[in-house]
């Protein structure tokens, strides 16, 4: 399958339903992390579960409507880059991320999600790319920032999680934008 390289040490691969052990294993690290404010991989509480988990998302990429990419550090699976509410047919497509505590801090999302991104605008057609995230959760927003989305808005207590009702952020960018900014980043890099 694939391995895209993400720098020196890290690389985005396929996150497949027969990696259940290692996603578990992956989970167990970073658990409380991930979790602040998402629910991803919270029902992946053993071998068996966390198969589910990643045998909905191959069913989503099967269905093209979704799909799952894990992000390795020195081969060790850390976090991953995701599409969801994926639409061909209306050229929308939400993306979304997680990464364990030891992994943050290295910009793997960033790099991970521009490679992701680049193949649902050029080789999918998407148009509009969108981005949610709870506003506590200051590191997802600040990838949104790094990627040039555009925050279209607040939906105001949206989110019942954890306990409480979060705010949630909505950033979007469009196909015509993520060409300019790439082209503006090339031209910068000569």
């Amino acid at each position: 399958m694939y391995a895209i390289p993400l720098g020196d040490d890290a690389e985005l691969r396929p996150l497949e339903p027969w990696h259940a052990e290692e996603f578990l294993a992956h989970l167990e690290r970073g658990r409380d992390f991930i979790g602040q404010f998402i629910a991803f991989g919270s029902k992946a509480v053993d071998v068996p579960s966390a198969r589910e988990v990643l045998q909905r998302y191959a069913d989503m990429r099967a269905a093209d409507t979704g799909s799952l990419h894990g992000i390795r550090l020195d081969g060790k699976l850390v976090g991953g880059v995701l599409t969801l509410n994926f639409d061909a047919e209306t050229q929308n497509a939400e993306v979304g991320c997680w990464l364990e505590p030891a992994a943050t801090g290295r910009g793997l999302v960033t790099r991970a999600m521009r490679v992701l991104i680049d193949w649902v605008v050029e080789e999918r057609g998407i148009h509009r790319i969108e981005w949610v995230a709870a506003s506590g959760n200051v590191p997802s927003l600040n990838v949104a920032r790094r990627l040039g989305m555009t925050r279209d808005g607040v939906r105001r207590q949206a989110h019942p999680y954890g306990g409480e009702r979060h705010d949630l952020e909505v950033w979007s960018i469009l196909a015509p934008e993520w060409r300019a900014a790439r082209a503006r980043a090339a031209h910068n890099d000569e």
